[in-house]
């Protein structure tokens, strides 16, 4: 893909943000302020003091926000709902350089919330993604038993799994012994 590794990171981030919500086939990924607490600590969220019940709710509600704009039917309909998402935001652009990471933008306000962290840098990071025509990136497994989202960075943007291993796996498995029985 052609962006740099704070875009990758945050388009990452996304994903795996929608991929804790119950409505991508799974349980809830984020029952408690502890795992919010992994999840921001996983995915390097920078710049987040201590976690409330508030933050909890504001997150989840946001990864639901991401979700409608992921699953839109066009990229017109993605496009009006992730302007209304960000519309919500203040965004602050800053360059900024730390944990070991190089110059990269933040978009986030100094003083916000992690959900209007998540907001403004996951928002910028999908806007330019639909930007630069890579919408098609953006993909939800097609084993029919997962829901979850996945970027296909790959090169001739042909997979169709979230996961290799797992889903990927499991469907090629079944698809041997289904021409095995035949």
């Amino acid at each position: 893909m052609p962006f740099g590794h704070d875009m990758v990171h945050s388009l990452a981030t996304m994903v795996d943000l929608i991929n804790t919500s119950p409505s991508t086939g799974g349980q809830e990924g984020l029952p408690d302020l502890k795992k919010l607490g992994e999840f921001v600590k996983r995915r390097q969220v920078s710049g987040i003091g201590r976690l409330d019940a508030t933050d909890l709710s504001q997150v989840r509600a946001l990864r639901e926000a991401f979700h409608k704009v992921l699953t839109a039917p066009d990229q017109a309909t993605a496009v009006i709902r992730l302007n209304t998402l960000l519309s919500g935001n203040r965004i602050t652009p800053r360059l900024t350089e730390h944990d070991g990471h190089p110059v990269h933008v933040h978009y986030f306000a100094p003083d916000a919330s992690l959900a209007e962290h998540l907001s403004a840098d996951l928002g910028v990071a999908l806007a330019h993604l639909i930007v630069e025509g890579e919408w098609e990136r953006l993909r939800t497994c097609s084993a029919p038993d997962c829901d979850h989202i996945f970027i296909d960075e790959s090169r001739n943007r042909s997979r169709v799994y979230c996961d290799s291993r797992t889903c990927g796996n499991r469907m090629h498995v079944a698809a041997y012994r289904a021409r095995r029985r035949a």
